[in-house]
């Protein structure tokens, strides 16, 4: 790419604005900090009530969720997001393999799911590949 061209996947990035829920304190500030350092602007929460939350007073491009949390977990949070905000692209966190089994059955509503531990790298591209795809496509 000439070096006056746009990257337009780089350039999406630079507006994209995240919402994380995620119970462990630890992780959360990880991909909080990972995400920021990206470009992207952030809000972490603690559960998916709280997301829930914060959904109903910001708009959000992305909803990176764990899958287990409290309150609300990110099933239940993921199925009511994409009710209210069809637009709105989920990436799936978890440590337990049965729960990311769980959410391959919402295949139609996340874009993406990842196994903890997971690295700066990938929640990053999982982020950026979901804010990639055209509106409408999973």
């Amino acid at each position: 790419m000439p070096l006056n061209e746009t990257n337009p996947v780089k350039d999406a990035a630079k507006g994209a604005h995240i919402l994380i829920a995620e119970d462990n304190p630890a992780v959360r500030e990880f991909i909080q900090r990972s995400l920021m350092s990206a470009g992207y602007k952030t809000i972490a929460v603690a559960d998916g009530q709280q997301a829930l939350d914060a959904l109903a007073k910001e708009k959000f491009d992305v909803l990176v969720t764990d899958i287990v949390m409290p309150n609300v977990d990110g099933i239940a949070l993921a199925l009511k997001a994409v009710r209210l905000f069809p637009d709105l692209r989920i990436v799936m966190i978890s440590g337990y393999a049965q729960e990311r089994m769980r959410a391959h059955n919402l295949d139609a509503l996340v874009h993406r799911i990842i196994a903890k531990p997971f690295s700066l790298e990938e929640i990053c591209d999982a982020v950026k590949d979901s804010i990639a795809l055209p509106p409408g496509t999973i």
